[in-house]
């Protein structure tokens, strides 16, 4: 399969705003999906699927974790859960930047499936990297939480007049290793106080990675140790109130970073 050659959008029909997002997560879980191509520029089998449920229609992308390629330093089989263990702590810390995501199965086993979010073709996303507007920054914070070791240039989606002001991100599978593997186009904030905003979000996170259903789910998702490995992240973000320097023996910018 390749590339979708049509507009992404007329899949969806307009029927699920990401915004919705118990709609979407139902939808996602429990709908029909119907392979309609493959994103061929992914490293990882990436399909563009047809989702239908109870009406409802949309487009979705679709990560089987047996299209996954093996990585030296994340485990096998593991990309999948760390896409959802991302979303999860999106909306934790009140800022969806992930779109719904679920794990579940599908034409090829088991996976991620992820509501599509068309990115607005007039917004140039390069600008945009290196801007001071403040979805990016928060963007900025989030990578830093779940220690994101691949923030591409290409993996932001500004919806455009669909939700103004906001900016998605996708493909967070090389996330919450244990050791300090941050890596990003988003530097601009590094070693600057973090916003009021930032702070409160953290605060938010704090607790719920500690206990509760969050906790458990990641657990589900997740080593032991790279559960504690995130408390900590936030701890030392709420304890030195800056945004993290890049690492020292680790390079700072993906590779290639659009």
């Amino acid at each position: 399969m390749t590339q979708p050659s049509r507009d992404p959008a007329a899949a969806s029909g307009g029927t699920v705003d990401p915004a919705d997002v118990a709609t979407a997560e139902r939808l996602l879980a429990e709908g029909r999906l119907t392979v309609e191509g493959r994103l061929v520029q992914a490293s990882n089998a990436t399909l563009y699927c047809a989702i239908e449920h109870d009406g409802l229609r949309a487009a979705c992308v679709y990560k089987p974790v047996a299209g996954e390629r093996p990585l030296w330093d994340f485990p096998d089989g593991t990309l999948a859960g760390r896409e959802v263990a991302s979303y999860l702590v999106s909306e934790a810390m009140g800022w969806h930047i992930v779109p719904p995501t679920v794990h579940r199965d599908g034409p090829y086993g088991p996976g991620m499936v992820q509501l599509w979010v068309e990115s607005d073709p007039d917004v140039d996303v390069v600008a945009l990297s290196r801007s001071q507007d403040p979805a990016i920054r928060r963007m900025a914070v989030f990578d830093a939480v779940i220690n994101n070791a691949d923030r591409k240039i290409g993996h932001l989606l500004p919806p455009g007049d669909a939700r103004p002001g906001h900016v998605y991100g996708c493909d967070h599978g090389v996330t919450f290793s244990v050791d300090y593997k941050l890596r990003t186009v988003l530097w601009q904030w590094r070693g600057e106080p973090l916003t009021d905003e930032a702070l409160e979000a953290l605060r938010r996170l704090d607790g719920r990675l500690r206990s509760g259903p969050l906790r458990q789910r990641l657990g589900e998702l997740l080593t032991a140790e790279e559960v504690d490995a995130t408390v900590h992240r936030v701890e030392l973000m709420l304890k030195h109130r800056i945004h993290p320097y890049p690492p020292e023996d680790w390079p700072a910018i993906p590779w290639p970073p659009l």
